[in-house]
């Protein structure tokens, strides 16, 4: 006996689509085939619907702290968002600091996940190093925690890990067969730039992209690349934003470097074309958005696998959060799409000509779930794998308006876009979570994903 059949589907698997019948029991996918639902306690007819794996958001910030606010999603309202968009598993970050050891604030940032409705994982940030936090990476990889966040920028504040500690730090993540997930800018290149600006130019959100031009992603990427292979560790490239940066994931990776990339949908379907827009300001990122080369390279990339998974980097902010203060280095950075990233994927990349429905499911769950150590129990619809499931309509056409979405945020960066595809329902472990705009799951359901 089944608890549910989800029957006439067309089930999309990384190396297959086909129509069938997908069979749950006990919270996990327990068979694919036909005429399964008479040995069912629960049937949704799901005819011309395509059946997904759950997507894997990997590079979330929900209520994360920034220049005095928080980004305006909480677990909850951030896991609803998701949840609507077929995302079934998100990774978040813990918050790091100089004063906090990172035990502690991954204690912190478990309590404050509590609240998802989806199941999630976190990356441990490494700030303020020194030589203790070698022996906290270990404490925190025995809690579960199996990929830290690295910043190659943003010194200021304690984020920036220089080559002498990253090397080290990734010494022990090879010992640990963890990932080091990098945010890859060059903070000297940056500061050349900004220093060589004034007030007056820095007035003007087209110097945005001038302050953290292509080649600061791309001589970052180099050196962390270089520094992980000669230690023997594994490293991702967060939030690939231009051509430049491509092309040395793809020289390291020829090299024999161990290194993964992501793209966000931002860098796929904006440019800093909109940086000279009224609303500029909304569309403040780091990195910044680049070129339309730099855009096509990625989507190329990411058809061809050289780019391996999609993520959001999902850090909304409200219009009043990003209100102009005279600067665009006294805005937060980041925006809003976890709730977009599948139907975008699909509608842009799928019927785009992009790439295929198996390529789909790759790059929206498959290669992150086996990136970051959670295949196959996730990013699967194969037996055994939780039953995590995104249905979506293939034909339905909707137009984005944040006052249509699930994030508490009141913008978002795709306003207006005629998108094809969109989510009827969602399932975490065999449990509806999300039904045509309502969520009948409960909050803080999610479980932690410890790896």
């Amino acid at each position: 006996m089944y608890d549910l059949v989800l029957k006439n589907g067309m089930l999309v698997l990384p190396d297959d689509v086909f129509a069938g019948d997908l069979a749950v029991r006990d919270g996990r996918v327990a068979a694919l085939g036909a005429d399964l639902a008479g040995a069912a306690a629960e049937t949704v007819d799901v005819s011309g619907m395509l059946v997904l794996p759950g997507a894997v958001d990997p590079h979330v910030h929900m209520e994360l702290p920034v220049g005095g606010t928080r980004s305006c999603d909480d677990f909850l309202t951030g896991t609803r968002a998701a949840a609507a968009g077929g995302v079934t598993t998100i990774l978040d970050f813990t918050v790091g600091s100089r004063e906090t050891s990172m035990t502690d604030d991954l204690t912190a940032r478990l309590e404050a996940a509590a609240a998802s409705i989806v199941d999630y994982g976190l990356h441990a940030e490494v700030v303020g190093w020194t030589p203790a936090r070698l022996v906290e990476m270990r404490e925190v990889a025995e809690r579960g925690v199996r990929s830290f966040k690295f910043f190659t920028a943003y010194a200021a504040s304690g984020r920036r890990t220089g080559n002498g500690p990253l090397f080290e730090s990734m010494k022990v993540l090879a010992e640990l067969d963890a990932v080091a997930s990098v945010h890859a800018e060059d903070e000297s290149l940056i500061q050349a730039r900004l220093e060589l600006m004034g007030d007056g130019e820095k007035g003007c959100m087209t110097a945005l992209g001038l302050s953290r031009p292509d080649l600061c992603e791309a001589s970052a990427v180099r050196e962390v690349a270089w520094l992980a292979r000669r230690a023997g560790a594994r490293v991702h490239i967060m939030h690939l934003s231009s051509a430049l940066g491509l092309e040395e994931v793809l020289e390291a990776r020829r090299d024999g470097a161990d290194i993964t990339a992501e793209t966000c949908p931002h860098y796929l379907l904006l440019t800093d074309a909109v940086y000279g827009r009224e609303d500029a300001r909304f569309y403040s990122a780091s990195p910044a958005l680049r070129k339309d080369g730099d855009r096509e390279a990625l989507w190329g990339a990411l058809g061809s696998g050289d780019v391996d998974f999609l993520s959001t980097d999902h850090c909304p902010f409200t219009c009043a959060q990003k209100e102009w203060r005279g600067t665009f280095d006294r805005l937060p950075y980041g925006m809003g799409s976890v709730e977009l990233m599948l139907p975008l994927a699909y509608s842009e990349g799928v019927l785009g000509g992009r790439f295929s429905l198996s390529d789909l499911a790759e790059r929206t769950a498959a290669a992150a779930a086996r990136r970051y150590g959670l295949w196959p129990r996730k990013g699967s619809l194969l037996p055994g794998a939780d039953a995590d499931i995104a249905v979506l309509d293939p034909t339905e056409e909707w137009t984005v308006s944040a006052e249509g979405l699930h994030s508490s945020c009141d913008f978002s960066p795709y306003e207006g876009r005629t998108v094809r595809g969109r989510v009827r329902e969602t399932y975490s472990r065999g449990e509806c979570v999300y039904r045509s705009g309502t969520f009948p799951a409960r909050p803080g359901r999610g479980l932690f994903l410890a790896r």
